[in-house]
């Protein structure tokens, strides 16, 4: 098969579908792979490598796509990419659907097949393609909210592991899954007061057994959450239900009874965002004040650290698109109920029940897609 590797277009983003290592691996098993000119470059992985790994170096995007049967990216699709795709052809990509109607339509009016990376699942239940993007923004969310908690930086000018006779920040994490958890981590480790708010008694369990009491943690009630965010220095938004838009879990009376200069750092923004304040921003400009609270609200948080975010994400897709690659995508995704379960859209129609949901279309099963 042959595959494309075209250079990432949004904004500040520098991570790339395929890592020369990734392209070695490709190329060994018989495979073509045709990647963009510069298109690794932002993170130290130019042409040469590139080429030394068996690829061939397109001049631009628009080569890429016509010649591709097969196109690897990181991030949604930007308009003009759309306008590429053509039926027949394959898309492997983040695509978070649910709330962008716009790009929806435009992989439907494209007639390609999309795969995204955070719907495919793994025998245990987990999203494995969504995963070291989760870990890498869990253990960011800290680290950018304790920045911008910083006065120059619009926040109320609090240290978030505070300093002896001071206390550290209040942390308040809405979600103990892969991200809620990395960010308790690195919280915790920068001695911040954290408390962890979930649904899932489980997952309460695991993370008090994991800390040993030193993190709190609280059944996520309403009742909790408004409490929480009302009394914390800084909140992390760490929800997610699989290929849906994310659950508004706080509402903007909540934070604007919120101490002015607080922060909230919304890492559910690619799927809309759980703060009802919350807008989609950039790393050129990451923050903004909405009732006195900073909000940071980047939709490609790992793209800041985009050479460990690139390697980390090879290391989970790859086994996918050698699959993808080897037995084409019917045959692939009729072997593998979970990359199936990755195929969000397919020959104009959504095949994803709750993308279809969220965006009020019709779901096509995977299974009727390939049949027709």
């Amino acid at each position: 098969m042959r595959i494309g590797v075209p250079k990432e277009v949004k904004v500040h983003e520098y991570r790339v579908g395929l890592t020369p290592g990734s392209v070695r691996e490709l190329v060994a098993q018989g495979h073509e792979v045709l990647v963009e000119s510069c298109a690794g470059a932002g993170i130290g992985f130019p042409d040469g490598a590139y080429a030394a790994a068996g690829a061939t170096i397109a001049t631009d995007a628009a080569e890429v796509f016509k010649n591709a049967d097969l196109v690897v990216k990181v991030k949604e699709p930007q308009p003009d990419e759309w306008k590429r795709l053509r039926p027949g052809q394959v898309l492997f990509t983040y695509l978070h659907l649910a709330p962008d109607p716009a790009q929806a339509k435009g992989l439907m009016d494209s007639g390609a097949s999309a795969i995204a990376y955070e719907t495919v699942t793994e025998p245990e239940g987990g999203l494995p393609l969504l995963r070291p993007m989760s870990e890498v923004a869990g253990r960011m969310a800290p680290q950018v909210g304790a920045r911008c908690l910083e006065k120059e930086a619009g926040g109320a000018g609090v240290l978030l592991g505070g300093v002896p006779g001071v206390p550290g920040a209040k942390v308040a994490i809405l979600g103990g899954g892969v991200v809620g958890a990395n960010a308790a981590r690195i919280a915790r480790g920068m001695r911040a007061q954290v408390t962890v708010l979930d649904r899932a008694p489980r997952v309460l369990a695991m993370l008090d057994a994991e800390f040993d009491g030193a993190v709190a943690t609280r059944f996520a009630s309403h009742d909790a959450i408004e409490e929480a965010v009302e009394d914390a220095d800084l909140v992390i938004g760490a929800v997610l239900v699989p290929g849906a838009a994310a659950p508004r879990l706080v509402s903007r009376a909540m934070i604007a009874r919120m101490r002015p200069g607080s922060v909230v750092v919304d890492v559910a923004i690619d799927q809309g965002g759980c703060f009802e304040t919350s807008r989609p921003t950039t790393h050129a400009a990451p923050t903004y004040v909405e009732e006195g609270v900073v909000h940071y609200c980047v939709t490609n948080m790992p793209g800041a650290v985009a050479r460990t975010s690139a390697v980390a994400l090879n290391n989970a897709t790859l086994p996918f698109t050698l699959q993808i690659a080897e037995k084409g995508l019917a045959r692939a995704c009729a072997e593998n109920p979970h990359l199936a379960r990755g195929l969000n859209v397919h020959a104009g129609r959504i095949t994803h029940a709750a993308v279809a949901e969220a965006l009020g279309l019709e779901h096509l099963p995977v299974e009727r897609a390939f049949a027709r």
